[in-house]
C-alpha cells in the first residue's frame, strides 16, 4: 500500500509520539467507588492541568458494538483506536448473522450437524452470561432451539460461569432461567443439559499462552469429565460458595455433572467423545486461542491432552485470521484493513509496541485489526515483558515500572517515531473488585506516567494518554434508579468487577508545541479540542502529531489543525 502523506505545513518536533494506554481507566459516574478518582495521581493531574485534554467514548456505538448499553471492552476498544474507524464487532455480527439464518446456512453449521447425524452429541463451551464482551446466552439459546430443529438429539453445555462482565457472584441468575429454558427444549427425542464447568479465570479461558494449567483444567472437565462431581450446576456453585465465602465466580473451581444410570449409578453427563461435534461459543479471540489449539493442533505440548476425541470442531467466530485459527468457524468477522500500524510501516515510521502479557496482544494483534505478525519486521519492534502469575489484587502494580523503564530508554535512543504501550492496572485490578488493590494499582501506575513525561520533555517527544476503556472508574455496583450503593449483608458494598461505560481521557502534552494546532490558553482548555468523539479518533490525532495527513476515512482528528 501506499504511505501516508505528509502535512506540508509541518514543522517538526525532535522526539516521538508517545501513546499510552492506561487500560480500564475512565471518568467515573458516581463518586462512591470510583478507583481512580479516589487516587493520589499527581502526574496525570499535573499533566491534564497544563493540556489540551478531553473525554473520549470507548463504548457501545462508538466502538462498534449493538448499543451504547454494551459496555466496551479491551478488544475492540484496540480496534477502534488502531483502525481509526468504527467496524462492527463481534456481538452485532453474530446477532444479525443469527437474525438473518446466515450462521445457519452457513457450512460450518451445517458440517457440525451432519457429522453427529450418526448419533454422537454437539457440545457448546463458552462464557456463560450475556456480558457481550466474550459471549451472549441468547447466542447459545439461539443455537440449541436450531439444533433441536436440525434433529439433534444430544446437547451438552459447559459453562464457564463470569462474574466479571457481569456481576461477580450472578451465576445462579442464568443458571436457573437457563435450566427452566433447557426443560421447555427438552423431549424423548432432545435431551440437552449442563455437562461441565466453572469460573472463567480457573478453566479453559486462558489468553497470551499466561496460565496453561487453566486450559488443562477446562479440557479434562469438559473433555474427560474429570472434576468433582455434582448433581446440578447449582449445587456445584452453592457447595463451593459455602466451602469458600466471599469467591466470586470467575473464580470457582471446575465441576462435573452427573447423571443417573439404569442401576442407580452416578457417570459424567457429557464427556466429549469420538464422533461428537464441538461449537466454542465465544466470538473474541483472545482467549479462544489457546482451547481452539488443544481441539485442533495435531502437534501440541502445552499439556497432557490424554485421550484426545475425534471431534467437528467450529469456533463461533475465526479468532486468527492470519494464522486461519479455527479451521471452521460460523460467523466472519469484521473485515478490518488500513490499519494505522500498516500506514506507518508504508511511510517508513519506526514504531515500538510494548505491554506485559496480558495486554501485549491487544497492542500489537488487536491494534493491528486482528492481524498476527508485524508489516515491516525492519520498522516494527514488539515487546512482551512476562506478567506475574499470581493474582493481581496481591500484585496490582504488575509490570508498569518494567514497562516504563523500556519506554524512557526507548524514547531517549532516537530509534523511533511512534512507540505505543498499554498499562493493563486499571483493568486487570479492576477486575478483581478489590478496591484497595485497583487505587494502589493507580497510584502505581501514575509514578511510571510521571517518568514517561519527564523523557517526552527531554526528548522534544509528545505524549497522548488515553483509555480502551473504564473499568477502576467504577468498583462498586450502584442502583440503576437511585445511584445508590448496593451493599452486602454486613454492610461491605458490592463490588463491581466488569467494565464501565464512561468515558476515557484524552491528554495532549506537546512541551515543544510547534502551533500546528490549536492548543488553547495556558492552563489547557477542553474547548480547543474537538468534542463529542470517540476512542477511533486517536489513530487520526496520532497521526497529525506524527506530521501525517490522515486518510480521509479515519474519524477525525481531536486536534483542531490551524
Amino acid at each position: 500500500m501506499e504511505g501516508l502523506r505528509k502535512n506540508p505545513a509541518w514543522k517538526g518536533r525532535r522526539g516521538p509520539v508517545v501513546l499510552v494506554i492506561m487500560d480500564g481507566v475512565g471518568y467515573g459516574k458516581y463518586r462512591e467507588g470510583d478507583a481512580v478518582a479516589d487516587s493520589k495521581m499527581c502526574c496525570l493531574a499535573a499533566l491534564r492541568a497544563k493540556s489540551p485534554h478531553t473525554r473520549l467514548k470507548a463504548h457501545g456505538k462508538a466502538v462498534g458494538l449493538p448499543s451504547d448499553e454494551d459496555m466496551g471492552n479491551s478488544e475492540v476498544g484496540h480496534n477502534a483506536m488502531g483502525c481509526g474507524r468504527v467496524f462492527q464487532q463481534g456481538a452485532a455480527l453474530v446477532s444479525q448473522s443469527i437474525a438473518s439464518g446466515a450462521l445457519f446456512n452457513g457450512p460450518a453449521w451445517r458440517e457440525i450437524i451432519a457429522n453427529i447425524k450418526a448419533g454422537g452429541a454437539l457440545h457448546f463451551i463458552g462464557l456463560f452470561s450475556d456480558g457481550n464482551v466474550h459471549s451472549h446466552l441468547d447466542h447459545l439459546k439461539a443455537m440449541i432451539v436450531r439444533a433441536k430443529q436440525d434433529g439433534v438429539k444430544r446437547a451438552r453445555i459447559h459453562a464457564l460461569l463470569d462474574g466479571r462482565d457481569v456481576g461477580e457472584t450472578s451465576a445462579l441468575d442464568y443458571i436457573d432461567p437457563f435450566e427452566a429454558f433447557l426443560k421447555e427444549q427438552n423431549s424423548p427425542d432432545f435431551d440437552a443439559r449442563i455437562a461441565s464447568g466453572g469460573g472463567r479465570m480457573w478453566i479453559t479461558m486462558d489468553r497470551y499462552g499466561a496460565d496453561w494449567p487453566m486450559v488443562e483444567r477446562g479440557w479434562n472437565a469438559h473433555v474427560h469429565g474429570k472434576g468433582r462431581q455434582f448433581a446440578s450446576a447449582r449445587e456445584a456453585v452453592e457447595t463451593y460458595r459455602k466451602e469458600n465465602p466471599g469467591v466470586i465466580d470467575q473464580d470457582l473451581k471446575e465441576f462435573v455433572i452427573t447423571a443417573a444410570g439404569p442401576e442407580g449409578e452416578r457417570f459424567p453427563a457429557g464427556p466429549i467423545e469420538d464422533g461428537d461435534s464441538a461449537v466454542y461459543f465465544n466470538f473474541r479471540g483472545d482467549r479462544a486461542l489457546e482451547i481452539t489449539a488443544a481441539f485442533e493442533e495435531e502437534r501440541f505440548d502445552a499439556f497432557d491432552r490424554g485421550r484426545r476425541p475425534q471431534v467437528c470442531y467450529a469456533g463461533m467466530m475465526e479468532y486468527d485470521g492470519d494464522a486461519h485459527v479455527p479451521k471452521r468457524y460460523l460467523v466472519s468477522p469484521p473485515a478490518i484493513d488500513r490499519t494505522m500500524g500498516e500506514y506507518l510501516a508504508a511511510s517508513g515510521a519506526r514504531t515500538l509496541a510494548i505491554s506485559e502479557t496480558q495486554k501485549y496482544g491487544h497492542v500489537t494483534y488487536f491494534f493491528n485489526g486482528n492481524r498476527t505478525g508485524k508489516f515491516n519486521e525492519g520498522l516494527e519492534d514488539y515487546r512482551e515483558i512476562k506478567s506475574d502469575a499470581v493474582p493481581f489484587e496481591q500484585r496490582p502494580w504488575m509490570k508498569c515500572a518494567e514497562i516504563a523503564d523500556q519506554v524512557c530508554a526507548a524514547i531517549a535512543s532516537g530509534n523511533y517515531d511512534f512507540i505505543r504501550l498499554n498499562f493493563p492496572n486499571g483493568d486487570m485490578v479492576g477486575h478483581t473488585g478489590v478496591y484497595q488493590a485497583a487505587v494502589c494499582s493507580m497510584e502505581s501506575m501514575d509514578i511510571q506516567l510521571g517518568r514517561i513525561a519527564r523523557a517526552v520533555e527531554k526528548a522534544g517527544a509528545a505524549l497522548v494518554i488515553t483509555a480502551d476503556h473504564g473499568n477502576s472508574d467504577d468498583m462498586y455496583e450502584h442502583d440503576k434508579k437511585t445511584g445508590a450503593v448496593l451493599y452486602k449483608a454486613g454492610g461491605v458494598p458490592k463490588a463491581k468487577t466488569s467494565h464501565s461505560l464512561n468515558p476515557v481521557p484524552c491528554v495532549i502534552y506537546d512541551p515543544e508545541f510547534q502551533g500546528e494546532y490549536d492548543a488553547g490558553e495556558a492552563g489547557g482548555r477542553e474547548s480547543c479540542l474537538r468534542q463529542g468523539l470517540g476512542i477511533s479518533s486517536i489513530a487520526a490525532t496520532c497521526l497529525e502529531l506524527l506530521g501525517y495527513l490522515p486518510p480521509g476515512d479515519y474519524d477525525p482528528s481531536v486536534l483542531k489543525m490551524r
